[in-house]
């Protein structure tokens, strides 16, 4: 048998050096909020395969050139946002270990990270099984191919620049305001799926907006309830912050839920009326995508929502004059401060 004498240093042990911070070291796994552990426990129990949808059912041959272009394009533009969705909690993932959150926060971040590959995935097999080489590998042909690949070029190319933003935002802002603006795209995601999976008259989607739209309301649950923890302690400054973060949200997620409104997003002139022509195709071949005046009546319930949460908490809500929403008026948004989240 080895000898088992341990060897104990004259004066005792020397304390290991300080770990510099951030870091993800020392390892620690404390638990301050049970509803969090649960949250995370039910995210185990809920996990699905996007492969398992019905996808033999989703055949080409039942729509138009038009039709699949118009669901590509859908498709493409709901990428813009849920592509990041693993990137941006990923990245938020890591932020949390260094900064040592709670175990269960970190565990969260990692599940929603996990939901949004999912999503991300849905995106891939439609485009995929549609249109071949979709969203931008693929030669246009017709004025409408050429207007649809054009348009997605430019969605990509400020979707880009929100990334770049996102990237120094995560380590500058605090969880409030981070988690305002989570909360701001799960809350819109939730609202954006509901109305599809019951106005989608295929199958598949169907089926998929059910899923989506269930994982998007646990996140909206994860995000309140790390808020209720967070908000308390506001200093005026940081309420000022989560006004104008609110208004760049509105802006950025307008959309893939409404149109993208004038003079913020870097857009040519002609970007909205094919944008227009290229979704009606898409609502034609039975998507679900809900009419102009449905999609806005929806995204004034989502702030509905929004604004009776904030004002809890002595958190002014921002104007949005294009839904006919009054609050305060935030003019000044800088497209590199905002959080692209869905």
């Amino acid at each position: 048998m080895a000898d088992r004498k341990l060897t104990i240093p004259e004066g005792g042990f020397w304390p290991a050096p300080e770990v510099p911070q951030p870091n993800i070291y020392p390892m620690e796994w404390h638990v301050d909020t049970q509803k969090l552990v649960d949250i995370y426990e039910k995210s185990k129990r809920v996990v699905w395969n996007p492969a398992d949808l019905p996808w033999d059912g989703l055949r080409p041959e039942d729509f138009t050139v038009e039709q699949r272009l118009g669901i590509m394009y859908w498709f493409s533009v709901l990428a813009n946002f849920d592509a990041s969705g693993p990137a941006v909690f990923a990245r938020a993932t890591i932020q949390a270990f260094e900064k040592h959150e709670e175990d269960p926060v970190r565990k969260c971040f990692f599940s929603i990270t996990r939901d949004e590959m999912n999503h991300e995935e849905c995106c891939q097999r439609t485009i995929a099984k549609l249109w071949p080489g979709g969203p931008l590998d693929w030669e246009p042909k017709t004025d409408l191919e050429k207007a649809a690949h054009n348009n997605i070029g430019w969605l990509y190319h400020n979707g880009g620049r929100y990334w770049t933003g996102y990237n120094t935002a995560v380590g500058r802002y605090t969880l409030p305001v981070l988690f305002t603006s989570f909360m701001m795209g799960e809350m819109a995601a939730s609202t954006l799926f509901r109305g599809m999976a019951s106005g989608t008259t295929h199958p598949v989607f169907g089926e998929m907006f059910q899923r989506i739209g269930r994982d998007e309301s646990r996140h909206l649950q994860i995000c309140m309830t790390i808020l209720e923890n967070e908000w308390p302690g506001l200093t005026d400054d940081t309420r000022e912050l989560i006004t104008k973060q609110l208004r760049a949200g509105f802006v950025f997620l307008s959309m893939i839920l409404w149109e993208p409104p004038e003079g913020f997003w870097d857009l040519p002139p002609y970007f909205l009326a094919n944008h227009r022509i290229l979704m009606s195709y898409a609502r034609d071949a039975g998507l679900g995508i809900l009419s102009f005046d449905e999609q806005a009546d929806n995204w004034r319930v989502a702030m509905a929502r929004v604004r009776a949460i904030v004002e809890r908490w002595g958190i002014a809500f921002p104007a949005i004059p294009e839904l006919d929403i009054d609050g305060v008026d935030v003019s000044d948004i800088d497209p590199e401060d905002i959080i692209p989240v869905f």
